[in-house]
């Protein structure tokens, strides 16, 4: 599927609207330089920390922009989204600032400290014994049998927008960027981030980053279709899962993304632990995939000036210490 020209420009002027409408709500993340990770490569690495966005996750950027756009009738009889975490918890802070009642779907295996932190947040919480892909379908499923909008964690220009805001940051704070390194899950994210970029700086380059024990979406870009695939355990749950048929971040992926590379689980946590080392911080296992990901690359991108989005920290001390070991 070609998306044309007016689609991505409407989409980059949704991206620019939320740069201004969502602030102070949501904050304007540092870019930090590296001056280890930039020693060790070889590049001019350069990190954008979402690890301290509200909530600890680019995700509170999707879901401000969804709730804020919602009509009141939609606001007072509540949403419905599938997460993981990360998602869910950002809806339900969203939710929670504007009054909006939010019910998220979440698997079994869900993380407990990030439910715990979406019920703190007065969402309600429904765990289903199935893969996050089912769980997906049974959360839209209800969402329409009760009259309330579904709010994908990827699936939805208006979250895309939301998210797109940290390509304009980037933009703002790293003029004439080479790359930008992005973790993948369904696509949100570097959808918005690609799109903004494309706009604005057209000569960086867009890299798509996935485990590679979990890399549904770049398989499917790889096949031209979206395809079901069994998934491995990985350290990057935040990314792990299938992509609904007819998603638009596919068609955003395949026009705007310039390359895909898959890390293994080894790479991920030598990730994570060279953060933790050069920049004392505890990042989750999504957030190592990127940084994984320009360390693979890293020489053929010597001497240029890379960006690295850090898209959270939700991670307990206990499972990061166990990851690193």
């Amino acid at each position: 599927m070609q998306l044309d020209d007016t689609y991505l420009q409407q989409l980059f002027e949704a991206i620019s609207q939320a740069h201004v409408a969502l602030r102070p709500q949501v904050a304007v993340t540092p870019l930090i330089h590296s001056a280890a990770l930039s020693a060790i490569t070889g590049c001019e690495v350069h990190l954008k920390c979402e690890h301290l966005q509200h909530t600890g996750s680019f995700k509170f950027r999707g879901a401000s922009n969804k709730i804020r756009l919602l009509p009141e009738a939609q606001r007072q009889s509540g949403v419905i989204t599938a997460s993981s975490g990360n998602h869910g918890q950002a809806l339900a802070l969203a939710g929670n600032t504007l009054g909006v009642p939010v019910t998220v779907y979440t698997t079994a295996t869900a993380s407990r400290v990030k439910l715990d932190a979406i019920r703190a947040q007065g969402a309600e919480v429904v765990s289903l014994d199935t893969d996050p892909l089912s769980v997906e379908f049974e959360a839209a499923r209800q969402a329409e049998l009760q009259g309330k909008p579904f709010v994908s964690p990827y699936n939805d220009a208006q979250v895309i927008a939301g998210q797109g805001t940290i390509g304009m940051e980037l933009h703002e704070q790293a003029e004439q960027l080479d790359a930008v390194f992005v973790a993948v899950g369904g696509g949100g994210m570097i959808s918005g981030i690609a799109t903004a970029l494309n706009w604005l700086s057209p000569s960086t380059q867009i890299i798509g980053c996935w485990p590679a024990v979990a890399p549904t979406l770049q398989k499917s870009l790889e096949a031209g279709a979206i395809i079901d695939m069994e998934e491995g355990e990985t350290l990057s749950d935040g990314t792990a899962g299938g992509v609904e048929p007819g998603s638009i971040t596919f068609a955003l992926c395949q026009q705007l993304l310039d390359r895909t590379v898959l890390v293994s689980e080894q790479e991920i946590k030598a990730a994570m632990r060279d953060v933790a080392a050069s920049e004392r911080w505890i990042i989750e296992g999504a957030a190592g995939v990127a940084v994984a990901a320009m360390q693979k690359l890293a020489p053929e991108y010597r001497g240029k000036r890379v960006a690295v989005v850090i898209c959270g920290r939700n991670i307990t001390l206990e499972k990061f210490l166990g990851a690193v070991a």
